[in-house]
């Protein structure tokens, strides 16, 4: 397979993901089975919206890995103890490493210029969390002795804004935790400054009373006084993040692209501005699946998508459902 981070063109993302697709056909047992039960006809497929989506959810009661491989690394989703939890083989973590960096320069900048801040007490207190590694790959590529985790220690954490105010840092929080931070020090104020980001990861059900993203994004710019709300969108089941820098507008890396389907046809896909169910191609995935048809609902707008919930029947995706 060529370098997937080389992509440039339309013509190239098509290329490697018709490759990837007859590749996981052959060396990925539970996708084979998939496609092979649609009756799809691997050598009919000639377009994205003919290659078969593998639902989410495979991850939790199937190992989806290249049989040509062997993988002890593996990420696991979060969840109650009394759920099914999603594995994540990890046959090369080279591309995942690659994948974090190239999506971080391409839509913030380079890690080694930033200091990270950590608030995601749910992820630290549990195993085989990819955002974890991410943001522990990050703070490594920045080597900077500010760099750190905090778990429920806010009066640290509001000493360390404000100590920081004239650099640049980034903090990473579940929203859920981004709340619970700024409701603890409602009487103080965050100084000002223009070099604060915040990029939230999603995580609210079952912790915070739901509200809006915009809702959350206003909150959250109101105490850290920064119009910097940044997101990030991914899951345990890719290698490949999305980032939104402000209203809710998700972009991709070249080698990662979001189709909106049908929610009563999987098979058939919404058009530019209508709300459907989130397909995701991760060409990061090589050695797993490339091609995930999500719970998430969204849109296309563009080259952007936007997140706009879970599809109600479907299992809540537990990133703030850990006991704290």
């Amino acid at each position: 397979m060529e370098n997937i981070f080389d992509i440039n063109t339309e013509q190239d993302f098509l290329s490697a993901s018709l490759k990837a697709f007859r590749y996981q056909y052959e060396n990925v047992e539970v996708y084979r089975k998939f496609v092979d039960y649609l009756k799809v006809n691997p050598n009919e497929v000639d377009s994205l919206i003919k290659i078969p989506f593998l639902p989410i959810e495979m991850f939790k009661n199937h190992q989806v890995l290249d049989k040509k491989v062997s993988a002890d690394l593996y990420f696991q989703s979060s969840g109650t103890t009394q759920m099914n939890l999603s594995k994540h083989f990890i046959a090369d973590e080279n591309i995942y490493q690659e994948s974090i960096y190239k999506s971080f320069e391409q839509f913030i900048g380079k890690p080694e210029d930033f200091i990270f801040l950590g608030l995601l007490p749910s992820y630290l207190e549990r195993q085989n969390s990819s955002l974890i590694y991410m943001v522990d790959y990050l703070m490594k590529k920045s080597a900077k002795s500010e760099n750190g985790y905090f778990l429920y220690n806010h009066s640290d954490l509001f000493g360390l804004l404000n100590q920081l105010k004239d650099k640049k840092v980034i903090l990473f929080g579940v929203s859920f935790a981004l709340l619970d931070f700024l409701d603890s020090i409602e009487n103080q104020k965050i100084t000002k400054s223009e070099n604060l980001i915040i990029i939230e990861t999603g995580g609210m059900k079952g912790r915070k009373e739901e509200m809006t993203k915009d809702e959350l994004l206003k909150i959250l710019q109101n105490g850290f006084k920064t119009e910097k709300i940044y997101s990030e969108y991914s899951m345990t089941e890719l290698l490949s993040q999305a980032y939104s820098l402000g209203n809710n507008e998700y972009e991709c890396p070249s080698w990662m692209r979001v189709l909106v389907r049908n929610t009563e046809d999987p098979f058939s896909y919404e058009k530019e501005g209508r709300t459907g169910a989130i397909n995701i191609i991760d060409l990061a995935n090589i050695h797993s699946c490339s091609f995930i048809a999500t719970q998430d609902l969204g849109k296309i707008q563009g080259k952007k998508f936007q997140v706009l919930g879970r599809i109600d029947h479907s299992d809540i995706r537990g990133c703030s459902l850990l006991v704290s």
